[in-house]
């Protein structure tokens, strides 16, 4: 039998936990759990999508989520699995198993580390949705905020995905898809190429605006970007609850632009009548349109098997499930 050193036998009596940590373009979420699930600690920093706000800042926001998550505990991280946007390429993987490794000789980190070799998970973001919204990694995530994307994953471990393209190529039924959708109506309105439309005032109130024209200097001289488009979605939601018929229309474009994504990917993992969660991730369905009521009711019409569930977890949980998965915790 090995001898423990008097460090190891200090390692293996400190509480066992894993750290799951959800990084995107606006913020860092990190969880601190033990090897039964339980959090044991939460902490927030600012953005980690390295393409976005570079390699330093990402590293910064990763230090003081975790930082902020074991704040006064005593523990022995095991696992840590990184659920980050904008990893997409085996060189943006590298990179972040290369942060993990300076997470561990950082001395502003009052933590114990004992990694086995696949104690490290890099997750695609959509990943930690679909696993931390379920609590499991099997069902559909249908993710809709500024942008959209649905993720599957099947009891084979196999997955599929439909959306993710960005502004200029995809992103139907997500925010930006939404309020672009809106502005334009109400530029067609104020020409009188459609049909007048609630929009026009509620946008004009909204930016605060003395003329519909002076949106072009809003849009194109202040240099908007897709986020501050798709943080207009609310105004187009909120007037199509109240009734209108333009609105309204685009919320129901939107509704099945989001349904026919996730009837796509489900179709390629999941057979007719085999039953299966979707759960429905991002601030889009949180308004006061029938956004949802329509996309559930046109994907369970065609998926009778299916269910259209709310998150159980946040996406940070999702990630910890994972690397507790692959440690054999669950």
């Amino acid at each position: 039998m090995t001898k423990l050193s008097l460090l190891d036998i200090v390692i293996w009596r400190a509480m066992q936990a894993v750290l799951g940590v959800d990084g995107g373009g606006t913020k860092t979420v990190c969880l601190l759990t033990d090897t039964t699930g339980k959090i044991l600690g939460r902490g927030e920093a600012g953005a980690s999508n390295y393409q976005s706000v570079g390699g330093e800042a990402a590293y910064r926001s990763l230090l003081n989520a975790i930082r902020e998550a074991i704040a006064g505990q005593e523990v022995t991280v095991r696992g840590i699995a990184l659920g980050l946007a904008g990893i997409g390429r085996p060189e943006d993987e590298a990179i972040v198993r290369d942060w993990v490794e300076l997470l561990q000789d950082d001395d502003r980190l009052s933590l114990r580390w004992s990694l086995p070799p696949k104690g490290v998970c890099v997750c695609h973001d959509c990943a930690i949705a679909l696993a931390g919204g379920l609590g499991r990694e099997v069902g559909v995530a249908t993710i809709a905020g500024t942008g959209s994307i649905v993720y599957g994953r099947n009891r084979l471990g196999h997955t599929a995905r439909s959306g993710g393209w960005g502004y200029l190529l995809g992103d139907e039924g997500s925010g930006y898809d939404i309020a672009r959708q809106g502005l334009q109506a109400i530029a067609r309105a104020f020409d009188g190429r459609s049909q007048p439309t609630a929009l026009s005032d509620a946008f004009r109130s909204h930016l605060g605006l003395q003329d519909l024209r002076d949106l072009v200097e809003r849009v194109y001289r202040r240099g908007w970007t897709a986020k501050d488009i798709a943080a207009l979605a609310p105004v187009v939601d909120k007037v199509a609850s109240q009734g209108d018929r333009v609105a309204e229309a685009i919320v129901d474009r939107a509704a099945s632009e989001l349904a026919l994504a996730t009837k796509t990917v489900a179709g390629q993992l999941f057979d007719p009548l085999e039953p299966f969660e979707i759960v429905t991730v991002g601030g889009l369905w949180h308004g006061t349109s029938a956004l949802r009521q329509q996309f559930a009711q046109q994907v369970t019409t065609e998926l009778p098997a299916s269910a259209v569930v709310w998150p159980r977890h946040e996406p940070a949980y999702g990630a910890a499930l994972t690397v507790l998965r692959v440690l054999g915790k669950r």
